[in-house]
């Protein structure tokens, strides 16, 4: 069975980058609490030596900063990386279910949604395929749902619309 290669680069670039920046910023995180804490073990030890301890401080200042610098340009282009192949498994099938409802509101008659064998959310694919069949397959012709400007006119006039833009709030005890 032939593989189907992804056109896009990032498939849904806004979830994708803020996940994998948020993996990225963790692993800075990381390392900069390991170099504080490094920094300042080594900063306890010095204290307790006898002779020359001020001058091993000051001689591995330059080499835990080189040290750290490393590790920052490796791993976070390598966290990055790793990140963004990652969110592929989940923004992947969320485009495709957005596809599939997009459809749906607009009348057609999709197929199945179907995804690739390790991406995740295949139980809520199969959730939306059961839910929608007797839908997709009914002898009624497909209709597309109706504009805003249409459920507008529905409305009798002063009637009140629910807002659907702003949170509603919930009635405090």
């Amino acid at each position: 069975m032939e593989q189907s290669k992804r056109k896009n680069k990032l498939i849904q670039p806004g979830i994708q980058l803020k996940m994998t920046m948020t993996f990225v910023g963790l692993s800075a995180l990381a390392f900069t609490l390991q170099f504080v804490l490094f920094t300042n073990a080594l900063s306890s030890l010095t204290a307790e030596l006898p002779n020359d301890g001020p001058l091993l401080m000051t001689r591995i200042n330059p080499i835990l900063i080189r040290v750290i610098s490393v590790s920052f340009a490796l791993f976070l282009p390598l966290t990055f990386m790793v990140g963004v192949l990652t969110t592929f498994k989940i923004a992947g099938p969320l485009y495709r279910i957005e596809l599939f409802l997009t459809e749906l509101r607009d009348g057609k008659r999709p197929g199945d949604v179907r995804l690739r064998k390790n991406d995740e959310l295949q139980h809520i694919a199969a959730l939306l395929n059961d839910a929608t069949r007797s839908m997709r397959e009914s002898d009624q012709p497909a209709e597309p749902a109706p504009s805003e400007s249409e459920v507008d006119s529905l409305v009798p006039e002063g009637a009140q619309q629910p807002a659907s833009d702003s949170p509603q709030e919930s009635p405090r005890a």
